[in-house]
């Protein structure tokens, strides 16, 4: 019976020991991918759940902080474990502003097209004489 419990014990430790072993190399892959994905420009979510694009960073000196612009001209300094992942790498937010400054001009006209649902500034006097008389 006892050998039967050691037995067991060693399967346990030994599948301890190989699973342990397995998220080691993926946790240590993933943060080379990150490293290589967190160059400046690159969009980030940081720990606190903020968003932000990377201004510099140091992939080998993982002491020296991250710096991190949260807004424009609002530039943040964070150590470089605070960023959590990166959301966009840089290929993906260059596509980005380029989709964005070809849809401005489009967004534009539409907007100013007038919208038959709002009211024109008489209707909206006359709405608001009635509403003044019904109290």
């Amino acid at each position: 019976m006892e050998i039967i419990l050691f037995g067991l014990l060693a399967v346990l430790l030994v599948f301890m020991f190989f699973n342990t072993r397995k998220r080691q190399r993926q946790m240590k892959a993933e943060q080379e991918e990150k490293a290589t994905k967190t160059v400046p420009g690159a969009k980030v979510l940081l720990q606190g759940g903020l968003y932000g694009k990377i201004v510099a960073y140091d992939p080998e000196d993982l002491d020296s902080p991250a710096l991190v612009e949260i807004a424009p001209g609002t530039v943040i300094e964070v150590h470089s474990q605070a960023i959590l992942r990166v959301v966009e790498p840089l290929d993906a937010v260059a596509d980005a502003d380029a989709d964005l400054t070809a849809d401005t001009h489009e967004s534009v006209i539409e907007e100013s097209t007038p919208d038959a649902t709002l009211e024109t500034p008489e209707q909206t006097r006359a709405r608001l004489e009635r509403d003044a008389d019904d109290k």
